[in-house]
């Protein structure tokens, strides 16, 4: 009996200590990421804020996050004046001469668009997430689908009946690293989960995955749509799976 109830305090001891490292771990990692990027932006501009406005001369003490503050004021500031003519000017003829620098000019060209691509609010990055046989046939990778545009691609392919649609094959456990990939949009299954739980199953290592949707259908409890529909829109009616459509009548 003593070792029953020996095993049973061990083995909620153990619960216990589970539970609050699930509720602990999570808080400490987000806790340690946010206080590492106010540290690095305080490296960086710290040092050019003039003595007499930085508290840190006059303070026994460090403030964590004032230059994050004067970094936030002053990209917001930045981007007030570049808003007007005299701005608008300004930074025109400052990406004139980068124009005229061979190195330079294609570096921040690319990493212009790529902004003005992650921060458009016209949606036009990754809309959704799909499935691609890859790296051999009968084996899936989870791919974030772009949307689709005319490209030099078909046109050199003559892609027109079936064009090839840009996917992102991130890698696990970290999604902003990963392969380009120009398939089939015949060979893409589109999926219904979102891009954030498409995220989260690549970082988790397809530990967390993402409930499945059920629709009803004629009073049917059926799966959510899993065939492969045009990219630009999504049809409202719900279909059953892709397997279970296209699998032939035997």
């Amino acid at each position: 009996m003593s070792d029953a109830l020996k095993t049973s305090g061990m083995t909620r001891l153990r619960n216990y200590f589970l539970t609050g490292f699930v509720v602990c771990a999570p808080l400490a990692i987000t806790a340690y990421i946010a206080w590492s990027l106010i540290g690095w932006v305080d490296s960086w501009v710290k040092p050019y804020i003039p003595v007499r406005y930085n508290p840190d001369t006059y303070l026994p003490f460090p403030v964590p996050g004032f230059g994050l503050i004067v970094a936030l004021i002053l990209i917001t500031f930045i981007g007030f004046m570049t808003a007007n003519i005299v701005g608008r000017a300004i930074v025109n003829f400052g990406e004139r001469l980068l124009g005229r620098m061979p190195l330079v000019r294609g570096i921040y060209r690319s990493l212009k668009q790529i902004f003005e691509t992650v921060l458009s609010n016209k949606g036009d990055m990754f809309r959704q997430v799909g499935l691609v046989e890859y790296p051999r046939k009968g084996v899936w990778s989870l791919v974030f689908v772009a949307s689709e545009k005319e490209t030099e691609i078909n046109q050199k392919l003559d892609r027109e009946g079936d064009p090839l649609i840009a996917v992102f094959m991130p890698c696990t456990p970290n999604p902003t690293t990963g392969f380009l990939m120009y398939v089939p949009k015949s060979d893409i299954v589109l999926l219904d989960m979102t891009i954030e739980d498409g995220a989260k199953l690549i970082v988790s290592a397809g530990l967390v995955a993402p409930a499945v949707k059920m629709v009803t259908v004629n009073g049917e409890q059926i799966h959510g749509a899993l065939a492969n529909p045009p990219l630009d829109t999504m049809p409202q009616p719900a279909r059953r799976s892709r397997t279970a459509s296209s699998r032939p009548n035997r």
